[in-house]
C-alpha cells in the first residue's frame, strides 16, 4: 500500500525482476482543454509564467511517452494544470496488456493513497461547518478504539488521524488489511500497543486509523461518508468517472487494470479488495479529467466546494516528516519536509509543494502542485513502476527552477 514512499510491502516487490526494456504502445496526441477562465487579476499574474508552463507541459509529454516506452509499462494518463486552466492531458497505451482497448481520459484508476486528500478535505469541509472540531477525542466517535494503556488513547484527537501523528508505529496493522480483514476486526488489536511518542507529537504513516475519519463523518453528520464525496465534491466538480469503493470501479466499463513485474514482464492481475476497506485512506476511484477538477479545486478555483481557508487549514503543517528529505527525487531541492492533512508539505525555497502519492497493488498514482505559482500536475498509472516518481519530480523541478525536463529527457535516453 502506498503512501508514496512507505510501502509495506515494498520489501517484496523490490525482490522482483527488473522491467523489461521496449514495450511499444501507441499513443494518444496531447488533448488541450480550458477551464473557465481566471479572474483578471491571476490571468495578470500568470502570464510570464503560462508560457513557460505550456514548454514545460510540452517538454513533459516527450519525457512521458519516452520513459514509459523504455520501461514497457501497460498504460498510463497525465494532466497538469496551470491555475484554473487545463494547460494539457494525455494518454499512453492500455487498459490491459495485451488487448486493444486504449487508456482514455475517462479510463478510471485506483488512487490509492491519493485518495487520502479526498476524506481530509471532506472532514476539513465539515470542521469548518462546526459539525466536529479537530481537537474532539477519537473515542467520542470510536469508543472500541483503546491502546495497551487507556489514558493515551483518550489523547487522540480527529486531526491526529489525518496527519499521521498517532505516534503508532508506520503502518500498523496494513498487514490485516492486506488478509481482507474490516477494520472492526482490526480495531480490537491495538489494545495491544501503545504510541512510541505521545499522539501529535510524532510521524508514522497509518492506513487503519486514518480510515476511522469515516466513523467521524457519519456519526457527526448522520451521512455516510460515500454520500458526502458524490454530493460535496464528486457532482459540483462534475468528476463524472469518480467512484468510492471495489464495487464501483468494478461496474465502470472503461477502467484499468492492475499489473505487476513479474520476470517476463508486465502482467495483468486482479484487483484485490484489501485496500478498498480503508476507503478513506485508498477507496477513491477516478479518472484523469476527473483528477483535473480536483487538482484546480485544491489550488482554490472552485471556492464554493473548496474554500480558502478549508485549503489553508489543510496544508498547515502539524507534523515534521524529516526522513523525506532523503527521498531520492526530492532530496536535492527540498528544504523542510512535514504533513498537514492529507496532504504532504515540502518546502522548496520561496515556495511549497502539495503533494501526495499513492501505491496499491497493481496500481501508482501522484499528484502534486505549487503552491506559489498555481502550477500542479496528476499522473495514473495502472503498474506499479517507481517511474511515477521520476515524472513527478522533474516536472516540479523544471516549473520551480530547480532542474530542467531537457536534461531528464537527456538522461532518460542513456
Amino acid at each position: 500500500m502506498n503512501q508514496g514512499i512507505s510501502n509495506s510491502n515494498r520489501g517484496l516487490r523490490a525482490l522482483l525482476s527488473p522491467l523489461l526494456m521496449l514495450g511499444v504502445l501507441m499513443t494518444a496526441s496531447p488533448v488541450i482543454a480550458d477551464a473557465a477562465r481566471p479572474d483578471k487579476s491571476a490571468r495578470e499574474g500568470s502570464k510570464a509564467v503560462s508560457k513557460s508552463v505550456e514548454a514545460s507541459a510540452k517538454e513533459f509529454d516527450r519525457y512521458f511517452h519516452q520513459l514509459l516506452k523504455q520501461q514497457g509499462i501497460p498504460g498510463a494518463a497525465y494532466v497538469i494544470v496551470d491555475h484554473d486552466k487545463v494547460v494539457a492531458m494525455n494518454t499512453y497505451g492500455v487498459r490491459v496488456k495485451g488487448k486493444s482497448e486504449k487508456i482514455t481520459t475517462h479510463t478510471v484508476f485506483r488512487l490509492a493513497s491519493v485518495s487520502k486528500t479526498f476524506a481530509a478535505s471532506m472532514a476539513a469541509v465539515l470542521e469548518h461547518e462546526h459539525k466536529f472540531s479537530w481537537g474532539d477525542k477519537v473515542v467520542r466517535y470510536v469508543p472500541q478504539l483503546s491502546f495497551k494503556t487507556p489514558a493515551l488513547s483518550m489523547q487522540l484527537q480527529v486531526q491526529h488521524l489525518l496527519s499521521h501523528s498517532s505516534g503508532l508505529t508506520p503502518n500498523a496493522y496494513d498487514n490485516y488489511l492486506e488478509d481482507n480483514r474490516p477494520l472492526s476486526k482490526i480495531l480490537p488489536m491495538f489494545a495491544t500497543i501503545d504510541p512510541h511518542c505521545k499522539p501529535g507529537k510524532c510521524y508514522g504513516y497509518q492506513n487503519v486509523l486514518f480510515s476511522l475519519i469515516e466513523d467521524v463523518i457519519q456519526k457527526a453528520t448522520g451521512v455516510p461518508y460515500s454520500r458526502q464525496l458524490k454530493d460535496r465534491f464528486f457532482a459540483p466538480l462534475k468528476m463524472e468517472d469518480a467512484s468510492l469503493g471495489w464495487e464501483s470501479f468494478m461496474a465502470a466499463n472503461n477502467r484499468a487494470a492492475p499489473h505487476v513485474q513479474t520476470g517476463r514482464g508486465w502482467r495483468p492481475v486482479k484487483v484485490e479488495k484489501e485496500y478498498y476497506l480503508a476507503a478513506p485512506a485508498a477507496g477513491v476511484n477516478a479518472s484523469i479529467s476527473d483528477m483535473g477538477q480536483w487538482l484546480k479545486a485544491q489550488m482554490g478555483y472552485f471556492p464554493d466546494v473548496l474554500s480558502h481557508d478549508v485549503i489553508d487549514d489543510l496544508t498547515t503543517e502539524r507534523v515534521e516528516t524529516r526522513r523525506h528529505l532523503r527521498h531520492r527525487i526530492w532530496r536535492d531541492y527540498i528544504d523542510h519536509a512535514g504533513y498537514g492533512l492529507g496532504w504532504r508539505l515540502y518546502t522548496v525555497g520561496d515556495d511549497r509543494i502539495i503533494f501526495h502519492g499513492g501505491w496499491v497493488a497493481g496500481f501508482r498514482a501522484a499528484i502534486a502542485y505549487s503552491e506559489k505559482r498555481k502550477v500542479g500536475i496528476v499522473i495514473l498509472m495502472n503498474a506499479e513502476s517507481r517511474v511515477i516518481s521520476d515524472l513527478t519530480g522533474n516536472f516540479i523541478a523544471d516549473i520551480t527552477g530547480h532542474g530542467k525536463l531537457v536534461q531528464a529527457i537527456a538522461a532518460a535516453k542513456k
